[in-house]
């Protein structure tokens, strides 16, 4: 039954009044009130999406209240410290918007031997000033190759590696306790094959039989790999993987990650619960993984349907209702228009920002800033209530996910300029001074990804005298062009590729393991020791850090671009009023200038507040290789 607008809320109303019946008598008030006041209020937006996925089926209601339990249950297994959270999150709903968040993201087994030593870490990365760590899935998941992490066989079970469900939530709290939100990643696109509903599945057992996309033959695998593409093709041609006994299973990425099949409401049901579970543990962000792919439909590129959105509408609204401090954010490596689509408070309230990154090191490489000052000139802005997540690198490989028809407006062919910039990253490129290794290498098509730490790519590896400044400038654009900075640990003391996962047979073949290295003690060591490149690093990333947590103009997201008429340097405002400021970045080993008419609308005198000295504007400003200023720049 599909259901008109008008008629979402009234239903919604009816459920939950027949959730009191059955649930608030056995619960009391302090669980029950609260629960009820955010289902009147988000159970229409929960109530439309799942109509729209699922209201025309004839249990759509049993579907509702199956649903609606799971979320009271997630609530009242939650603890009055996470209450707490969540309260004070809807008297503050901006809280992540502060100048001060910044991300850090890691293996916890690579970085800190394992949760336990995480929480031992906990001092440093508050001396560093991180407000939010991202450790890698925790969770359960197969011997060998388990794509880092990304097949989960149990959402309630941790990794004996790393340690306990019980060190999992310890190490959450202290995490909160010194001001530090976790996130953790919502896999739900697919699981390992060696999950439970996996195996009952492959048996035939009811209601996992409907679990995951299963064919007795090549018939619809055939039809359905007509239209979508390839995203791992070292790994299997196709979007179908083989079982033993003949039938076929959709694996979107490698063949023990098996797709859900969210067409089956049990499945969307079954996999809130797991949400909940993981919201639980103390999760305050929520990275939504391969959120692109997780809806399903013959005949087209199974990327970016109207019902993937609706999914993750369906779950912002749950969470809402049953675990309201949680914030979404996007995983989406796909077309610039369609990761805007999933940007929304409805949906995901945070997003990364892969085609800054791609563009980052596209600026790099061609110390030409036209592609990625076009990109914050028309692609930066964002809703209300939302905000990029920025980085330089992360676990994952780069690609390059310009739109080609931004390209095309700077006269740049796109097929032809990312195959300059895979060669140019892979040292296939004379002059090149990046160390990176390809990822996907896909001859039939031209297309490949880059793996390497954000150290090789820049020089770091190859003794290039540019190489540190260039590590600075990256990380510093991305603090000061709005959103929350992201580090991946180990950059901030430059850390080098490690090609011994060469030597390893379940990671040689994926190259994305060159850049997660076992964390270098000798090289933290270096860090303290003056003169050494790990201390410039380190001190150069911690004076941006120190200086934008007290710059309120590098508070949001909002951005104008500023243009210097040359074509190496950056630029762009931030602010309003007194507090605005200019940031400017030369991309190139020569010193450039900007010519004093540039600077006609603003004072001829300010201050860099980067290095505290005043910059005369009057007649123009050199910028030396690589240099970033912080200009004051009052309107």
């Amino acid at each position: 039954m599909q259901l008109h607008e008008f008629q979402h809320r009234l239903l919604g109303e009816r459920l939950a009044s027949h959730l009191r019946a059955s649930c608030a008598a056995k619960a009391p008030d302090e669980s029950w009130l609260p629960f009820e006041a955010r289902l009147l209020e988000h159970a229409a937006s929960l109530v439309h999406a799942l109509s729209e996925l699922y209201g025309q089926r004839e249990d759509f209601i049993a579907v509702l209240e199956r649903v609606l339990s799971t979320a009271w249950q997630g609530w009242e297994a939650r603890d009055a410290e996470l209450r707490q959270r969540d309260h004070a999150c809807e008297q503050n709903p901006q809280w992540f918007q502060h100048q001060r968040m910044l991300g850090a993201v890691c293996y916890a087994d690579l970085w800190a031997g394992g949760l336990q030593g995480m929480r031992r870490r906990i001092p440093e990365l508050q001396a560093m000033g991180v407000t939010y760590l991202h450790i890698m899935p925790p969770f359960l998941c197969p011997e060998g190759n388990s794509d880092g992490g990304y097949a989960v066989s149990s959402y309630r079970q941790v990794n004996p590696r790393l340690g306990s469900i019980k060190d999992l939530r310890e190490l959450a709290a202290d995490l909160r306790h010194a001001g530090i939100s976790l996130c953790l990643d919502f896999i739900f696109n697919h699981t390992s094959d060696e999950h439970d509903w996996a195996r009952q599945a492959v048996q035939g057992v009811a209601p996992f039989d409907g679990f995951y996309l299963i064919y007795p033959d090549r018939t619809m695998p055939d039809a359905v790999d007509r239209t979508v593409r390839e995203i791992f093709p070292d790994q299997h041609p196709g979007a179908f993987s083989q079982l033993p006994d003949g039938r076929w299973v959709w694996t979107t990425f490698n063949s023990f990650q098996w797709d859900l099949n969210y067409a089956n409401p049990l499945v969307f049901d079954a996999m809130a619960g797991e949400l909940l579970a993981i919201a639980n543990l103390g999760t305050e962000i929520l990275r939504m993984d391969a959120v692109a792919f997780v809806w399903k439909q013959l005949g087209t590129t199974c990327e970016n349907l109207p019902q993937a959105h609706l999914l993750i509408r369906a779950y912002n609204a749950l969470c809402r209702i049953a675990a309201p401090s949680l914030l979404f954010k996007s995983e989406a490596i796909v077309h610039p228009d369609e990761v805007m689509r999933y940007i929304d408070p409805l949906e995901c309230q945070l997003s990364y920002n892969p085609l800054q990154m791609a563009l980052l090191w596209n600026t790099l490489a061609t110390r030409e800033v036209n592609l990625l000052q076009q990109a914050l000139a028309d692609r930066h802005a964002l809703p209300a209530g939302t905000a990029w997540v920025n980085y330089v690198r992360c676990h994952d490989d780069i690609g390059w996910t310009f739109a080609d028809e931004d390209a095309i407006r700077m006269g740049i062919h796109g097929h032809d300029h990312r195959q300059f910039l895979n060669r140019y990253y892979v040292n296939r490129f004379p002059g090149s001074f990046a160390r990176g290794v390809p990822f996907q290498d896909n001859p039939a098509t031209g297309d490949c990804r880059i793996s390497g730490t954000c150290a090789s790519l820049c020089g770091l590896e190859q003794g290039d005298e540019w190489a540190v400044l260039r590590i600075l400038l990256l990380h510093g654009v991305a603090m000061s062009a709005g959103g929350i900075p992201l580090v991946y640990l180990g950059d901030e003391v430059g850390t080098l590729n490690d090609y011994g996962y060469l030597q390893d047979p379940d990671k040689a073949g994926d190259s994305r393991w060159v850049h997660r290295p076992v964390r270098d003690e000798a090289l933290y060591q270096q860090a303290q020791v003056p003169s050494t490149q790990a201390h410039r690093i380190r001190q150069g990333l911690q004076r941006l850090l120190d200086v934008r947590r007290s710059t309120p103009a590098l508070a949001g997201c909002e951005l104008v671009v500023f243009h210097t008429h040359q074509p190496q340097i950056l630029g762009f405002l931030r602010g309003q009023g007194a507090d605005r400021m200019l940031v400017l970045a030369n991309f190139a080993e020569q010193t450039h200038r900007v010519d004093a008419p540039v600077f006609s609308a603003g004072p001829r005198v300010t201050e860099d507040i980067l290095s505290g000295r005043m910059i005369e504007l009057g007649d123009g400003l050199s910028l030396p290789p690589y240099a970033l200023f912080w200009l004051r720049y009052p309107a």
